[in-house]
């Protein structure tokens, strides 16, 4: 590296920079990243103030066919749940627990807010 020409030495040094620089780019992405979400959930989540129970169908709780439905609810500023969008879960237990979530209520906010609801249907009852 001493023994280099001119024209090496700047091509060296410029590599390393852009190397360097881009490192350093990729790092700080995540942190911002991590600051953003930090912000986020320091928000005290809304409060469920009412609950119904999903009803689970006898035919799949005798075939034991249970798990989680996972829905993400947009929740109004008076606490009712507005959209309700399917995250993941067994497709047949879906509608039911579409229909509890649409009867639920959250504590009133100054805005609406996205909830990650979990219905879980055990099939171990």
């Amino acid at each position: 590296m001493f023994n280099q020409q001119p024209a090496e030495r700047f091509w060296t040094r410029h590599v390393w920079l852009t190397h360097g620089l881009g490192l350093f780019l990729c790092l700080l992405t995540p942190l911002s990243l991590l600051a953003q979400s930090a912000e986020e959930s320091a928000k005290a989540p809304r409060k469920l103030v009412y609950k119904v129970e999903a009803e689970y169908p006898l035919d799949l709780q005798r075939a034991r066919i249970g798990g989680v439905v996972r829905l993400d609810v947009l929740v109004t500023p008076k606490g009712t749940p507005d959209k309700i969008s399917v995250v993941g879960g067994n497709p047949i237990l879906v509608e039911t627990a579409i229909r509890a979530v649409k009867k639920w209520k959250w504590a009133a906010a100054d805005s609406g807010t996205t909830v990650r609801v979990n219905v879980l249907f055990d099939s171990t009852r």
